[in-house]
C-alpha cells in the first residue's frame, strides 16, 4: 500500500507551480471568464468523474480509484483500493451522510467530513470537494484567493484553510481540471481525473 500511495503520489506530482500574477488586463480576462465558468458549471446540478485518489494525513494515508456522483444537493462517492480489495461507498444527502464497506457496518454522522474522518483517520474536505474537484469556489468555505495561469484558468485556489493547485488539459477549450492537488498542514488529497460524465452515462 505505501508503495502503491508513492507511485499514485508520484503521478500527481507533475502539478505546475503557480505563475506570476497577471498583468491588470488579463486578470481581468480571467476573473471574467472564472465567473462565467462557474456560472456555467453551478448550473450542471448532475455530473461524475472517474479517477484515482491519493490521500496522506500525517505520515498516513492510502490510495486508490475514485468515482464520484452528483446529483443536485446529493453525492455518492465510491472509493476502491486493488491492492487490499477493499471498497467504501460515502453517500451525502441534505439529511445526512452514511459511510458503509469499513469493518463495523454502516456508519452515519449529520457531516460527511467528521464522519470519514472519524471512520478512516484521512482529513478529506468532502462537503468542499465537490466544487474544488471542478475548478470553483466552495460556497461555504469562506473567502477565496485565485490565482490564474496565462490561459486565464485557475491555478491556485487558498480556501478554508486549504491549497488547491490545478493542472489543465492542453486544450484551451477544457473546463475541467486534469488534476487535483489539496493540502492542509499534514493533510494532502490528489486526485487524477481519467472521465468527466454525466451521472447516467
Amino acid at each position: 500500500m505505501v508503495l502503491l500511495l508513492g507511485m499514485v503520489l508520484a503521478g500527481c506530482a507533475t502539478t505546475r507551480g503557480i505563475e506570476s500574477p497577471l498583468p491588470p488586463a488579463q486578470l481581468a480576462a480571467a476573473e471574467a471568464a472564472q465567473a462565467a465558468r462557474e456560472a456555467a458549471l453551478r448550473a450542471q446540478d448532475s455530473w461524475s468523474f472517474a479517477g484515482r485518489i491519493a490521500v496522506s494525513n500525517a505520515g498516513q494515508g492510502g490510495s486508490g480509484r475514485i468515482d464520484w456522483r452528483q446529483d443536485g444537493p446529493g453525492f455518492e462517492v465510491s472509493l476502491s483500493a486493488p491492492v487490499t480489495r477493499q471498497s467504501w461507498r460515502l453517500a451525502v444527502a441534505p439529511s445526512g451522510a452514511t459511510l458503509d464497506g469499513l469493518e463495523g457496518g454502516l456508519r452515519s454522522g449529520p457531516d460527511a467530513g467528521p464522519l470519514l474522518r472519524e471512520a478512516t483517520g484521512w482529513e478529506i474536505p468532502v462537503d468542499a470537494l465537490n466544487h474544488w474537484v471542478r475548478g470553483l469556489r466552495a460556497d461555504a468555505a469562506g473567502p477565496a484567493a485565485m490565482s490564474y495561469g496565462a490561459d486565464l484558468r485557475p491555478r491556485r485556489i487558498e480556501q478554508g484553510g486549504w491549497t488547491i493547485d490545478y493542472v489543465w488539459p492542453e486544450s484551451p477549450a477544457a473546463t475541467l481540471p486534469d488534476r487535483v492537488d489539496a493540502r492542509r498542514d499534514t493533510a494532502r488529497v490528489r486526485l487524477i481525473v481519467d472521465a468527466w460524465g454525466e451521472p447516467d452515462a
